[in-house]
């Protein structure tokens, strides 16, 4: 018998908010740590990108948290990028208006002013980027001594990032009396230090694996001229549709949306030099379909969490075994499949077998040979490499396309990913 919202204790105007946005059970991590975090109890949880983990502190937070007064928040949302923090804020807006509740959030890349008008307005729950956030609290915008209650999620993020000081530095502010619930993909090492420095007797609730399910998705290594590599992004992207590009670089990046598009493939570019605004407009325009491609760096990937993605593509080899995990993650997430696919040109065979060898993958390095000129979908031949598609119709939007049968030695899209997966992954699955 599966457990139910109302089970865990929630309030049946918060279940209301949920169906209306066909959430109607709960996910694995959600009944594992909605009760306990009602309950006013510190939690680590383990839990994968993608599980569903944002609702799980989500609901508690907008239950319990006070009415704030002027620039003391009651609840506190850490988190690694701006594009996690703005998801979360979207993710909660519904619940937090049925109770009337104020969510607002606040990180780098925009001006201060609307921020700082907004926390003066009054904010219950706030969800912030640290550096920001101690911006804020230097400059007197905000007070967090009313905070009650903390959530620090991706923390294994903000460890990679070099962001723990500044989240020691703002844990010191809050209230010493606070609840709080720590979110990670793993709860060892500097994360484990984390929790036992802030946290009082916290229950530990894990589900998923430590690391991506790298078999959700079909993984390929091309071997090929180092030319040619735009031209087999572009066949990818016209056989795959909705597809995340990673280079190294960010002139890399934007070299190679101008590319993309002289092929006909309509693609955009996120990275640290672009302005917030010109990163949420990529954003959307990607998660809407307005684009096929979003070509993205490393660093300016860490929280871009979309649903319905068909293929990945390494156009620079990752840096690390981790680096291709994190990568390959965009795909084959909330239980969907994809093709994740490696660029290899001849500097880098040795580098992409010590890679293969530490993710774990023994996937053949195929030579590809020259992909064909045109490659804007308008019925040239593919390489033999590439998948087709067996329906050449697009969805009502541009960039989503019908399932394709893959020819030999391609790399495929399994069974099962469909319209219905992608509508109920974006409603249910966020953070």
């Amino acid at each position: 018998m599966s457990t139910s919202f109302a089970d865990l204790g929630v309030s049946a105007d918060l279940i209301d908010a949920l169906n209306k946005r066909g959430i109607t059970e709960p996910f694995p991590i959600q009944a594992a740590a909605i009760r306990d975090a009602l309950a006013g109890r510190d939690i680590s949880g383990r839990a994968p990108t993608g599980s569903g983990k944002t609702l799980a502190f989500g609901i508690p937070m907008v239950e319990r948290v006070p009415r704030a007064r002027r620039l003391r928040p009651g609840g506190l949302i850490l988190a690694p990028t701006r594009e996690l923090a703005a998801q979360i804020q979207k993710d909660l807006l519904p619940l937090a208006k049925t109770r009337g509740r104020r969510v607002i959030a606040v990180y780098g890349g925009v001006g201060y002013d609307t921020q700082v008008r907004e926390l003066r307005r009054g904010v219950d729950i706030l969800v912030a980027c640290p550096g920001r956030l101690i911006d804020l609290v230097e400059r007197r915008a905000v007070e967090l001594d009313g905070v009650e209650i903390v959530v620090i999620d991706e923390a294994d993020r903000m460890a990679d990032m070099g962001f723990l000081p500044q989240v020691r530095k703002l844990l010191d502010l809050v209230s010493k009396t606070r609840q709080t619930i720590l979110f990670s993909a793993t709860l060892d090492g500097d994360i484990g230090t984390l929790a036992k420095q802030y946290q009082n007797n916290p229950v530990r609730h894990e589900v998923g694996d430590t690391e991506p399910d790298l078999d959700a998705a079909s993984h390929a290594f091309w071997h090929i001229e180092a030319t040619e590599r735009p031209r087999h992004t572009a066949t990818l992207i016209n056989h795959h549709g909705s597809t995340i590009v990673f280079t190294r670089t960010r002139h890399g990046a934007d070299r190679l949306v101008k590319q993309l598009s002289a092929a006909g493939v309509s693609a955009t570019a996120i990275h640290g030099g672009r302005s917030q605004s010109q990163r949420d407009r990529a954003l959307q325009s990607f998660k809407q379909g307005d684009v096929e491609a979003l070509i993205a760096t490393d660093v300016a990937a860490r929280g871009i969490h979309v649903d319905g993605v068909a293929c990945v593509v390494h156009f620079d080899l990752a840096e690390d075994a981790k680096a291709y995990m994190h990568r390959s993650g965009r795909t084959g997430r909330a239980g969907a499949t994809g093709v994740v696919v490696t660029l290899v040109s001849d500097g880098g065979v040795r580098d992409v077998r010590r890679l293969q060898k530490d993710v774990g993958l023994t996937s053949e390095l195929e030579r590809v040979g020259r992909a064909p000129a045109n490659t804007n979908g308008n019925g040239n031949a593919a390489p033999s490499s590439a998948p087709r598609r067996t329906d050449s119709r697009p969805d009502s939007r541009p960039g989503r396309h019908a399932a394709r049968r893959p020819e030999a030695g391609a790399p495929a899209r399994r069974a099962g990913q469909g319209a219905r997966d992608r509508d109920r992954n974006r409603r249910q699955r966020r953070g």
